[in-house]
């Protein structure tokens, strides 16, 4: 009787065993969920005993890879160009399990509408400065540390080539925004890096020496976490509140938002005559007649006013302070007032309409709606005007005045001045210093630089310190 128990409590006990190594080992699962109500219930599901030897149990499609049981768990929230950044350094350590969180459906979407398409993805002079901020110099060890040339280098070890042009700005070779997008995503599809589109994370709590993300529909957990979630400029192609949200309710600060590299606004009547004309020319931005800025390309003219990246170099702060704002254009850089002026008079030999007498100067719609603030009628004769007449229209041409009202807002801005403060953060690692193992990088953080490539390579250098920092890469 005692015999057929103790076999009965054996076939039992081996039967429970089994269904239990059914459940599991076959039973699918996300090792990054964080839904255990204890760390010893996380060890057990996320790590098994096999004859003394402890083994990942990573999900099925990993093949159930050997893993130190000390596996590291790197979170990222952003997969724009510097959480992309951040994740493939961080993930050069294969025992680092890599989680890059993005809320929109696919990754780069920003990235993608840059530089008309074109993606102006660096320049060759960002070492020489053009950043702002409280702390213009905190951007320099990152900068230093993965330079343009550096960061060139490591496109082409990803595939993509690059051509810079003689002002310094960096290209891919296609000309092609989706070139520098794919060499990235390409890069992403590793066995230790988990990409989750369409996963906006709502809230983080800090548990431990832990972060808790919570998406509505998952929740994570990681070891280390990395901010990436870029700025409030572009709404329409997903920037958003959500990083400084997500920084401030672990306890860090922020500067005053506000859009840069932006269209500005002008109250001149007849601006909208000229939409789409485009001309290089030399500018600069007075505040109550006094220089605020000045710069040297192109200009487009909009429906509401100024845009092109000579306007997007000086609009930093235009208008915000109460004042007299205006910008005065010369149309006409390659020629001297004078020489104009000789230019213009030679056309009174001619029978042209004064509608015409600045065709094949500047662009037609532009010449005509110069003539006519001079208060010149088009139709009258080129040969009637008067000495005083063609010198007040060389002027014209070389100082052309517009009153600036406001910029655009941040839905047409390209990048966001302000941000998380700085000071709260080490640049030499972009940790925090409020929260160990928290990290920063990109536009969210209060750093802003000029056109012309400077931002992204920002977002490269802060990325890569970022995830090499919290992967323990020297």
């Amino acid at each position: 009787s005692l015999a057929r128990s103790s076999r009965s409590s054996c076939v039992l006990a081996i039967f429970s065993m089994a269904l239990r190594s059914i459940f599991v080992y076959c039973v699918p699962f996300n090792p990054f969920i964080g839904h255990y109500s204890t760390e010893k219930e996380r060890w057990e599901e996320v790590f098994l005993v096999r004859r003394g030897e402890i083994v990942y149990n990573g999900n099925q499609n990993r093949n159930h890879r050997e893993r130190n049981w000390k596996t590291m768990v790197i979170g990222i929230i952003g997969a724009g160009a510097s959480g992309m950044a951040a994740a493939i350094h961080a993930a050069q350590k294969e025992e680092t399990e890599v989680l890059l969180l993005e809320r929109q459906a696919r990754v780069g979407r920003k990235l993608q509408a840059t530089g008309n398409g074109r993606c102006n993805l660096s320049n060759l002079h960002a070492l020489e400065g053009g950043y702002h901020g409280e702390e213009p110099d905190f951007p320099a060890f990152a900068l230093n540390a993965f330079p343009p040339e550096k960061t060139r280098g490591w496109f082409r070890s990803l595939g993509l080539l690059t051509v810079a042009e003689p002002s310094g700005r960096v290209y891919p070779f296609s000309d092609q925004a989706n070139s520098v997008v794919d060499v990235l995503r390409f890069a992403l599809d590793r066995p230790n890096i988990r990409l989750a589109a369409g996963a906006e994370v709502t809230r983080v709590k800090r548990f431990g020496e832990r972060f808790r993300l919570e998406t509505g529909e998952e929740t994570f957990v990681c070891d280390k976490l990395i901010v990436a979630c870029g700025g409030l400029a572009g709404t329409k192609l997903g920037g958003g509140m959500s990083g400084y949200q997500i920084l401030r309710s672990l306890g860090h600060h922020s500067t005053k938002l506000r859009p840069t590299l932006v269209q500005l606004k002008t109250d001149w009547p007849a601006v909208s005559s000229l939409k789409g004309v485009r001309a290089e020319c030399r500018g600069e931005i007075l505040r109550d007649g006094q220089l605020w800025a000045k710069s040297a390309g192109e200009i487009q003219f909009t429906e509401y006013g100024l845009s092109g990246p000579m306007i997007f170099e000086m609009s930093r702060d235009v208008c915000r302070e109460k004042g007299n704002w205006e910008c005065v254009l010369d149309l006409l850089p390659v020629l001297s007032q004078e020489e104009l002026q000789g230019a213009l008079k030679a056309r009174r030999a001619t029978n042209l309409p004064n509608g015409e007498i600045l065709t094949g100067v500047l662009h037609n719609r532009l010449g005509r709606v110069l003539v006519q603030s001079c208060g010149l009628p088009l139709l009258g004769r080129a040969a009637e005007l008067t000495d005083g007449e063609l010198q007040e229209l060389a002027e014209k041409v070389k100082g052309f005045s517009l009153h600036l009202t406001e910029p655009m807002g941040m839905d047409s801005a390209q990048v966001t001045a302000g941000g998380i403060v700085t000071g709260e953060f080490d640049p030499t690692t972009m940790e925090s210093k409020l929260v160990p193992g928290l990290y920063a990088c990109g536009e969210v953080l209060d750093v802003d630089g000029d056109c012309g490539g400077y931002n992204l390579q920002w977002a490269w250098s802060s990325g890569a310190l970022a995830g090499n920092s919290a992967g323990g890469i020297k």
